[in-house]
Parts: structure tokens; C-alpha cells; sequence
């Protein structure tokens, strides 16, 4: 009989990325910090491996042989909440804000040091399995005719329709609802998210603001007490009611 045990890790990564060195790197790194990870070198393979996997996390490259990453988050959003950073040596910040306007939940640009890397993932996938600070279960809250259920991770809207989010839109909406009616700046709330500082000309915050009012748009037609306090931060200005 084998007594020899073996510890499994809990989260499982895909890295995508078509440049050898690289994509053993990177995998390299995840597989020290103790997590299982599958690898992709191209868009149909991540697919592939997506199809036959539990994946917990995706580290992808914006530059790939088929279909590109900024592509691919789009096509992953319409039907996942997989916990996606988005990888590349592009440091222009139009290409940053377009993963985070598509739904990728951080980005980390090459080269970059493996501590920071190991950070944003583990993060990343903290926050993406703990859901934030949760009340009571059966518990939910209740502003302007929907209902945020930050058990099951849902948000239902006035019109009884469910509404995808991705992790750091919800932990965002979470974060205002449980504050309702108090101005949050942009460094408090980059915390509640990401569990990170605000670094200089960081717009995560501010688009992911924004994703959020078009699903509240798209939704209900009305997302106007969602606001922004000039010089402050955001507020959700609306009575929410916990029950």
C-alpha cells in the first residue's frame, strides 16, 4: 500500500500563450506557487482544454496565432465568469482599457517580475472564490427594483432577468451596494477589487464603472444612481434594502 500522499492544488490555470520560452515561464512560475496548470499555444487549443477542464483562472496573451486575446475575452465573456488576466508586451493603454471594456478582470504587461505575476494571480483567485465580504446566507440586498444575491454570485433585474457579471463587476457592485450613499474613491474601491494599490493613470476602476452602467442600462434603461463625484469617486445614490 502507497502512504505516500500527494496534495492537489485547489485552483487549476490555463496559460495561452504561442512563444515556447515564454509560455514555460509563466507555467514555470504557476506550477512553483502549488497550482495545476494546462497549457495553449494557440486559441483553438485553449477551447479545447476549456472543454475538458475545470479552469479557475486564464493567463492569456493578447498576441496569438489564430485569434487574438482581446477576441477571445469578448467570444469568453458571452458565456463564462472565468477569472481571465490578459498578458502582453503592449504597453500602449488603449490595448489595456479594450481587455478591461471586453471583461478581463487585471492585465499584466512583459516583462514583469514573477512576484508580481504570482500576486495578480493569487489575488485574483482569492477574490474571484471568496465573493468579497459575504452577509448571512439567505440574505440579499435589494436597490431600485433588483436583487443582488452575493451568494450565487446573481443579479436579477426588475424585469426578472438574470445579468452576467464578471467577478470584478460584481465585487464592485458589491462594494457600492454595501456603501450605499457614500462617495468611495477610486483607491478604495481598486482595493475592494483587486486587492491592489491604485498605480498612476490606472483605469480599471473607471472602466469597469462603466461596464457596469451598461448592464444596468441595457437592463432597466436607468442606471442614474450609479454616479461619479468629480474629484471624489463613485457612489451608488439609492436606499438598498438587506433581507
Amino acid at each position: 500500500m502507497n502512504n505516500t500522499s500527494k496534495t492537489i492544488p485547489s485552483f487549476h490555470v490555463l496559460v495561452v500563450e504561442d512563444e515556447p520560452v515564454t509560455l514555460a515561464l509563466i507555467a514555470g512560475y504557476i506550477r512553483t506557487a502549488g497550482y495545476q496548470v494546462s497549457e495553449a499555444k494557440t486559441g483553438t487549443d485553449m477551447w479545447l482544454i476549456l472543454n475538458q477542464n475545470k479552469i479557475d483562472l486564464l493567463l492569456m496573451d493578447i498576441n496569438l496565432p489564430d485569434e487574438d486575446g482581446l477576441s477571445l475575452t469578448r467570444r469568453l465573456r458571452t458565456i463564462s465568469n472565468i477569472a481571465i488576466i490578459l498578458v502582453t508586451a503592449r504597453k500602449e493603454e488603449i490595448d489595456r482599457i479594450a481587455g478591461l471594456e471586453l471583461g478581463a478582470d487585471d492585465y499584466i504587461t512583459k516583462p514583469f517580475h514573477e512576484r508580481e505575476l504570482l500576486i495578480r494571480v493569487k489575488n485574483l483567485l482569492n477574490r474571484t472564490s471568496q465573493k468579497g465580504t459575504l452577509p448571512p446566507e439567505k440574505s440579499y440586498y435589494r436597490f431600485g427594483g433588483w436583487i443582488l444575491d452575493p451568494h450565487q454570485h446573481k443579479l436579477t433585474s426588475p424585469n426578472q432577468e438574470y445579468v452576467r457579471l464578471t467577478n470584478g463587476e460584481f465585487l464592485l457592485l458589491l462594494t457600492l451596494v454595501q456603501n450605499a450613499n457614500t462617495v468611495l474613491t477610486r483607491e478604495t474601491l481598486t482595493e475592494a477589487v483587486s486587492k491592489r494599490e491604485l498605480l498612476r493613470n490606472d483605469r480599471t476602476i473607471d472602466v469597469m464603472v462603466n461596464r457596469l452602467r451598461k448592464k444596468l442600462d441595457l437592463s432597466n434603461g436607468d442606471a442614474h444612481y450609479l454616479v461619479t463625484v468629480h474629484g471624489a469617486g463613485y457612489m451608488l445614490a439609492i436606499n438598498v434594502v438587506y433581507f
